[in-house]
């Protein structure tokens, strides 16, 4: 291991440039209603109320029969009892019949208990008897002609196979607390226990522009000097994946009106946020720190990182009042714009939806490759991760190339693998931080 001083002076650490990123949020964006089956992803603005008791009311957990327990006093498989069937329940149908001693009554999953009976006893427990026939088949499933009798083979407690109201949750109780990420199992719940719309932060709008005189929608002929554009359409991508609605700016060209243009549009069309890849480093035709300039300021420029060290951030007004507009300038090498993305913009847009967990989840991993990196800058490494050693750390590979425009190892990686500023070469079988990348 070789290590070297530290970062250059003029270079902000990532965790102050991100400190410097999420101060400038005041808070998560306002609450909006959207219907339950559409708010998988979002953030609960309030939480849910229960507006019912769930189950809302007595019901069979199994197929079979609702009867009296006391009926059922010991039966055995060889000494069954024998009850008269008197009708049946489905489920979504009120009990049109009362259970009364000696009697059964056909039930279904899920169907409402009857009048009368306080247990279930499953149908792989009981005989049918047919009028005037011989006995069916022992556990004939619960369909076809409702059987004159049945005999039942063993003896049931009270409650037996019965779901009681309330067991699951109250009228009035708190289903789901406020900030709570709504997954599929919060979808679930929150319309079972009635709530047809939920209170929610509202996604950030984001606008994402790809600048460069050589980029090239992808698909576009490129002609003599051009690349096709994976910075747009990848960051939006990125955008909707940390909870935004991007909206697609295109592609500008290194020309300050041009750029300045698309941003102004931006604000005007409610941007919440304004993503440019390209143009913040030093050279001749590096305009976007120029526009962010006119539109608002510019708070910082340059991070000791590695790929995206020439990383801009500043805030604009926004038109009527309210919370500023945050400006993103990341490096054009789109390996460089998804590091420096996965670093500072997506904790930002994911506090601005309203979710408490910014970062992505850390684990232990040991190199399985030597790796060198720039000193004085903390490198992410594009790796994959493998199986666990016996002390629990998860072996990583490199991905690929890890030069800022290797796109292919950025999409073979899972992980990032984190070298400390300090240390300028770490061989095979060091251990380093990873931030898995395919994990919220």
């Amino acid at each position: 291991m070789t290590t070297t001083s530290t970062r250059s002076p003029d270079l902000l650490s990532v965790e102050a440039a991100r400190d410097l990123v999420l101060a400038a949020i005041p808070a998560a964006l306002p609450a909006e209603e959207v219907p339950t089956d559409e708010a998988l992803g979002r953030v609960l603005a309030a939480a849910v109320i229960a507006t019912t008791d769930l189950p809302p009311w007595d019901n069979s957990a199994m197929d079979g029969y609702a009867l009296r327990s006391a009926d059922t006093a010991g039966a055995t498989e060889s000494v069954p009892v024998r009850l008269a069937v008197v009708g049946d329940v489905r489920a979504g149908v009120a009990p049109e019949v009362t259970v009364t001693p000696g009697v059964a009554v056909r039930i279904a999953t899920g169907a409402p208990l009857p009048p009368g009976s306080d247990a279930v006893v499953p149908v792989e427990e009981t005989t049918p008897l047919d009028q005037g026939g011989p006995p069916g088949p022992r556990g004939r499933d619960a369909t076809g002609p409702l059987p004159a009798a049945c005999l039942v083979h063993v003896a049931v407690r009270p409650g037996g196979s019965v779901r009681r109201a309330g067991d699951d949750l109250r009228a009035g109780s708190q289903v789901l607390e406020a900030g709570t990420a709504l997954a599929p199992a919060g979808i679930a719940i929150a319309a079972g226990s009635g709530n047809g719309w939920l209170s929610v932060t509202r996604r950030p709008r984001v606008a994402v522009l790809a600048t460069g005189d050589e980029v090239r929608p992808a698909g576009a002929v490129l002609g003599p000097a051009g690349i096709p554009d994976a910075n747009g359409p990848g960051l939006a991508a990125l955008v909707a994946d940390a909870g935004g609605d991007p909206i697609r700016l295109g592609v500008a060209t290194d020309v300050l009106a041009d750029v300045l243009g698309r941003l102004r549009t931006a604000i005007a069309e409610g941007a919440d946020a304004i993503i440019v890849s390209g143009g913040v480093s030093v050279g001749p035709y590096d305009v976007v720190k120029l526009a962010f300039d006119a539109l608002g300021r510019i708070d910082l420029w340059r991070v000791a990182v590695q790929p995206g060290k020439p990383f801009a951030f500043g805030t604009a007004e926004r038109p009527g009042g309210g919370p500023p507009i945050l400006l993103f300038g990341l490096p054009g090498n789109p390996v460089s714009g998804f590091v420096t993305f996965e670093l500072f913009v997506r904790p930002a847009l994911r506090r601005l939806a309203g979710r408490r967990d910014l970062l992505r989840p850390t684990d232990r991993g040991v190199l399985a490759d030597p790796v060198s990196k720039s000193h004085g800058r903390r490198a992410f490494l594009r790796v994959v991760g493998g199986e666990r050693d016996e002390r629990g750390r998860v072996r990583v590979r490199l991905a690929g190339g890890q030069g800022s425009h290797v796109l292919s190892a950025l999409a073979a990686a899972d992980a990032l693998a984190i070298v400390p500023e300090d240390v300028d070469d770490l061989p095979a079988d060091t251990e380093v931080e990873i931030w898995w990348l395919d994990r919220a």
